[in-house]
Order: C-alpha cells, then structure tokens, then sequence
C-alpha cells in the first residue's frame, strides 16, 4: 500500500476544516500524525519504507525530536539494522528553553554521549515549517554528529533541503494552504476552530 493510501485509510487526512497549525497560521486541511500511530502494522510499514530510502548509507543513530518521533527513530532503526545488517542506534532529543531563552533541542539521558563522531539520520512525522526537525539537526551537529539527512514521513510545507539543514526524503509530499490570522478567510467567515487537531484549543484559550 502507498504512503498516502495509509495515511487516508486510518483518516488522518483531514479536510475541509479550520485549523491552527504549530506554526500559528490558520488552514484547511490538516494531517492528523496522531491517527496513525495506534495502528502498528501501519506505522511500522511506513518505518520500514523510510529505512529503505537510507539502506546503505551508513547510518550509525536514528534521531528525532519527541513525542511522536520517538516511535520513528525506534522503528526506522530497527528495519536499518535488518537492512544493513549492524546495530543502528535510536535516539531522542526533547525540548528545552536554553540560558539564552530560545526553545532548543538537546540530548540528554546519555544519548549525548552516543552522538559525536557518528552518522545519524534525523526522522520527523509531519514537516510544516520544518523548525523541530531543525532544531535536532542542529543538536546532532552541536555534538559533532553527522547528519546524512532527515527522513519524513510527510511533507506537507513544501520545506527545503536548506530549511532543516539536511538533504530531506519524504514519503508523502502534498502542500496545504496556510495563511496569517490576520488573512485567513476561515476566521473572516467566522469559521468555527477545530479544536480536536491542531493547536485550535490552544489558540482558543489565549484569545478568551
């Protein structure tokens, strides 16, 4: 089955809807990452179909932002130890504000240890602006990591190779419209938000 078939089978393309993305602007559409991953033998298909893209390249760690890309660098490091034959490591890096104030990704537990000197491969769920898969790209390199690309499962910002930092390879790669509260014609027809996906709850709760 395609990438883009799973995802619409477990419905996690949402349409015809008003959204907040993560990245504060409005849409209307949106890809429920979180309709997935319930579903183990989808997801998994999906790991599988991502270690594919980087067989043979020589990745040593699989590395990826949390919470849901925790479940990616497990699996996608599984089925690249299969492929290649060696022990591919997976490793998270979470969010923290650094002395600097800025919102950072930084590995802890130990797995800052594994990092330097090795051949990692960053993975991401959905890439909208492509700022988490960034912002561990940036922390593999800050430990002296090389990262040999970033492997998502959609694409759905139309993010560049130079936006993360890293050659990226997408399963799925749609773009969606996404405008500025203050030009989104959904808010403007008085669009309810949808609160069940998204950051609508969130946005909701600031306004009142």
């Amino acid at each position: 089955m395609e990438p883009l078939q799973i995802f619409k089978k477990v419905g996690a393309i949402i349409t015809d809807t008003h959204v907040v993305y993560a990245s504060g602007k409005h849409g209307n559409a949106y890809v429920n990452k979180d309709a997935v991953y319930p579903h183990t033998k989808d997801i998994t298909s999906l790991c599988s179909m991502l270690a594919k893209e980087f067989a043979g390249a020589g990745v040593e760690i699989v590395a990826a932002p949390t919470i849901g890309g925790v479940i990616l660098s497990q699996w996608v490091a599984h089925f690249l130890s299969e492929l290649d034959k060696k022990e591919v490591l997976a490793v998270f890096a979470e969010e923290e504000t650094s002395s600097s104030g800025d919102k950072k990704r930084f590995f802890k537990r130990g797995y800052d240890k594994l990092i330097p000197g090795k051949k990692v491969l960053v993975v991401e769920d959905i890439l909208t602006t492509g700022g988490s898969a960034k912002k561990v790209v940036d922390a593999v390199k800050e430990l002296g990591g090389t990262v040999l690309g970033c492997g998502v499962l959609v694409n759905r910002g139309g993010v560049k190779d130079s936006d993360v930092g890293a050659p990226i390879a997408a399963l799925v790669n749609i773009k969606l419209e996404a405008w500025n509260e203050s030009e989104c014609p959904l808010c403007k027809k008085n669009v309810p938000v949808n609160t069940d996906v998204g950051k609508g709850r969130e946005w909701l709760s600031k306004r009142k």
